[in-house]
């Protein structure tokens, strides 16, 4: 019992180390610029306090009140871009702020581009699944499963837009969780389409572990530390798990199911998709980076996806139809 005690503070150690190192190594650059330190500083003390407070409050347009944004962040919006206009005259390289690129506010958007994509992309898996729900009988196999996927799909992307237009605490979560669910329960329905219909049970306690996990992710992330990297590396591992079973289950049945190239062909945008995250540079007339454009680029998937989805519970259902005549 001692012994598993202390293998137990030896691993709790060893992740809150790591948490630190990583959040130490989370400053962005124009963060340690002396200018924009001293610059909100002044800023603060200036407008943030007091009378000046309340007359800052005053002139606030009623929309940025409701949308959170106080006087504190203001002064980081200001300074930043005083900054950048400081280190471009001096021909220094544009840095990032708070781990983002400097962007040009719309209305109370923080990432405008990257908001309104996001928006795009759950309108997208919106529309499919009423396209899905038309066009396939709820007497289907995988029905059930596919309109939770679509759920589940269209909330993560509801969190995104929220995050990209206000980042704060919350919505950071909301959108890391989302994408992490996401995920998941794409490596469920997987698991459900291409072993649950024979087996019913290995899918169901499958989903608990995937649900078990998934509790623990946030529990560790939410209580012990919003640990960046970790989350990186769990969402690579279980986007390759997912593209290497949802690949492999398509070449497999390709020659009996022919439509299944759709679904293929969607692991392989989707993935290839993100490899835009890796090449990061400072955003088009402030507004258009990397980030949105991957955002921008898998709006279209859907439509892709949900074809294979359309016609996989038709061909269930007529295999199940012929299975209880025969």
């Amino acid at each position: 019992m001692r012994s598993r005690i202390v293998g137990l503070r030896l691993v709790l150690g060893l992740m809150l180390a790591s948490c630190d190192l990583f959040s130490g190594a989370l400053g962005s650059s124009g963060d340690e610029q002396p200018f924009y330190r001293n610059c909100i500083n002044n800023c603060s003390r200036r407008s943030c306090f007091g009378d000046a407070l309340s007359k800052f409050v005053a002139r606030q347009p009623l929309y940025m009140r409701l949308s959170g944004w106080n006087c504190v962040e203001e002064c980081r919006y200001g300074c930043m871009w005083r900054t950048v206009d400081l280190l471009q005259e001096a021909g220094y390289d544009i840095p990032q702020f708070h781990g983002k690129w400097p962007f040009v506010r719309w209305l109370c958007v923080q990432e405008p581009l990257s908001a309104i994509f996001s928006a795009l992309n759950g309108f997208s898996y919106l529309f499919m699944a009423r396209r899905y729900c038309a066009s396939v009988p709820s007497t289907a196999p995988t029905y059930t499963t596919v309109v939770k996927f679509s759920a589940v799909a269209v909330l993560a992307w509801c969190f995104s837009f929220a995050y990209h237009c206000k980042d704060t605490p919350l919505t950071e979560k909301m959108d890391y969780f989302g994408a992490t669910s996401l995920l998941l329960y794409s490596v469920y329905f997987c698991c459900v389409r291409t072993l649950g219909l024979q087996n019913p049970w290995v899918a169901k306690y499958f989903g608990y572990l995937l649900l078990i996990a998934f509790g623990l992710h946030i529990l560790y992330m939410s209580y012990v530390c919003f640990d960046y990297g970790y989350n990186m590396l769990l969402s690579i591992a279980i986007g390759m798990l997912n593209l290497v079973w949802w690949s492999g289950w398509c070449v497999v049945t390709l020659g009996t199911r022919p439509y299944v190239w759709r679904c293929l062909l969607t692991m392989f945008c989707l993935h290839g998709a993100f490899l835009l995250e890796l090449f990061d540079f400072p955003p088009l007339l402030w507004a258009l980076d990397a980030h949105a454009l991957w955002h921008l680029s898998t709006a279209p998937i859907p439509l892709l996806f949900y074809g294979f989805l359309i016609e996989d519970s038709r061909s269930l259902l007529r295999e199940e139809e012929l299975h209880k005549f025969l």
